[in-house]
């Protein structure tokens, strides 16, 4: 039977890829991942045998990053000016860079419950039993969560690019 930290690690890629997902973001997607496994490893004697040790690392990334957002809302962060890049990015090329981009802006355009279901399913493959048991809701709204979610990326990818008239 492998050990508790084995496990843990062997989950350590999925966490990052989900974090990644979540914050948009690779430093913000570590520290996500390290507070992460820090309280899983701190909250040990929490964790009961009954279920998939992945499912109870992805409810405690996902409660970490509730709790970020909420103290970000009541505090924004702010970042010194000379920090900041001097020259803004230049938009890709390649036509598959740029369906990604619109993919992960459609994405950000999802409520966060949308995204947060679809991406346990769609980016970790999370079963649907194991996802509603992370997110902690039924089957059935993970399920209507998903096609939402789906649907709304369907419009948000299918909707020609609005143009306004300069005159």
């Amino acid at each position: 039977m492998p050990d508790f930290l084995d496990e843990v690690e062997a989950c350590v890629p999925a966490l990052r890829r989900y974090a990644r997902a979540l914050t948009r973001d690779a430093d913000r997607a570590d520290d996500l991942v390290q507070d992460c496994l820090e309280r899983a490893i701190r909250k040990r004697s929490l964790w009961r045998p009954t279920g998939p040790l992945r499912a109870w690392l992805f409810r405690i990334l996902l409660n970490v990053y509730r709790n970020d957002l909420r103290r970000d809302r009541r505090a924004p962060m702010s970042f010194p000016i000379d920090t900041m890049a001097s020259e803004p990015p230049s938009p890709a090329d390649q036509p598959g860079r740029l369906a990604l981009a619109d993919t992960a802006r459609a994405l950000e355009q999802l409520t966060a419950e949308q995204r947060e279901a679809l991406l346990l399913v769609a980016l970790e493959g999370l079963s649907y039993a194991e996802a509603a048991s992370v997110l902690e809701i039924p089957l059935g709204t993970l399920m209507s969560r998903i096609a939402r979610a789906r649907e709304a990326l369907r419009a948000l990818l299918e909707a020609p690019p609005r143009l306004r008239t300069v005159k």
